[in-house]
């Protein structure tokens, strides 16, 4: 399941125009030797031409190993840059317990490791940050190479309503793993199996899971995208707080029909200081469901707030000694 990290890492490419979808890459003779027969693959030979969205495809579909290699050493010019990539961007996500070591998560001796929480804050990411390539490259059955369906070993693919996603994994420490997606009525859910003794097994856990994510929880709105949650004080600013808001809309999954304890609390990142732009995330809001753990909403600034001028600082400074 490392590819998904891969696949947000190529898709941010394409977002910031650093990765092309109809650049030919040249495959390396070198790449094509030390990757062939090594799993699952697109048998890519020396020397033959391959559009980037058809890496992008064989990795994502057919989870080769091959076209993640080949587009990591193209799209990063080596393979320590995309796992720095990789592991970067897993650091900007939270995923405080997950390391990756692997571009394709081909066996590394356990130096690639990930946790359930992360790989669903990898999964948000990739489904929220870039719907369009998502829906392009996720979700499909099936592709086509070279004359022969390559079927993908996705559970949901084409057999879930509403199933859009996302991977499988396996090793042999692990077993069977699948993270996956699944929206029907403007309902998203995300959910993860690990450990499942074969394929079947996986099958049939990932969709009896998502079934009873719908018939056993309820979706209620929480807060909506703009909605000002709170203010924070800002020392050394034009003005003396900020408004803070999150940037998307939130609902929280309660059990179906039940009256359920809600409590929030808003965690500072620290004192502002200006200056500090719109839309900088500063703080969080804590959301606590009883009996579940709690969950932390992204909070950021609704305006800029410039460093103050001599006289702003004064007038600060004096509204502070009032009671």
């Amino acid at each position: 399941m490392a590819k998904v990290m891969s696949a947000l890492v190529a898709f941010d490419l394409i977002k910031i125009g650093k990765l092309d979808e109809n650049t030919l890459v040249t495959i390396d003779p070198g790449l094509a030797a030390q990757w062939s027969g090594k799993g699952t693959t697109l048998s890519l030979r020396a020397g033959e031409t391959v559009p980037v969205k058809r890496l992008i495809e064989g990795m994502i579909t057919a989870s080769a190993n091959d076209a993640t290699e080949v587009l990591a050493q193209h799209a990063a010019g080596s393979r320590g840059t995309w796992l720095a990539l990789m592991n970067a961007r897993a650091k900007a996500l939270g995923m405080a317990g997950s390391t990756f070591a692997s571009p394709s998560g081909w066996p590394d001796g356990g130096r690639t490791q990930v946790t359930a929480r992360d790989m669903v804050r990898l999964a948000r990411a990739l489904i929220e940050e870039h719907p369009a390539l998502y829906r392009r490259y996720f979700g499909h059955a099936s592709m086509n190479w070279r004359g022969i369906q390559l079927a993908s070993r996705n559970p949901f693919a084409g057999k879930l309503a509403g199933a859009d996603g996302i991977k499988t994994g396996h090793t042999s420490e692990i077993g069977y793993n699948f993270l996956g997606a699944v929206q029907r009525d403007g309902r998203r859910l995300i959910l993860l199996i690990g450990g499942a003794p074969s394929e079947a097994a996986r099958a049939e856990a990932a969709r009896g899971l998502a079934e009873w994510g719908y018939a056993a929880w309820d979706s209620r709105p929480l807060v909506a995208k703009g909605q000002v949650v709170a203010r924070a004080l800002v020392q050394d600013g034009s003005a003396r707080s900020v408004e803070l808001v999150p940037q998307r809309d939130w609902r929280l999954a309660v059990p179906h029909g039940a009256a359920v304890r809600i409590t929030t609390r808003v965690v500072y990142r620290g004192p502002l200081r200006a200056p500090i732009e719109a839309g900088q995330v500063v703080a969080g809001l804590e959301v606590t469901v009883a009996g579940q753990p709690p969950h932390d909403i992204p909070l950021a600034t609704r305006q800029r707030v410039t460093r103050a001028g001599p006289f702003d600082r004064m007038v600060n400074g004096l509204l502070g000694l009032l009671p």
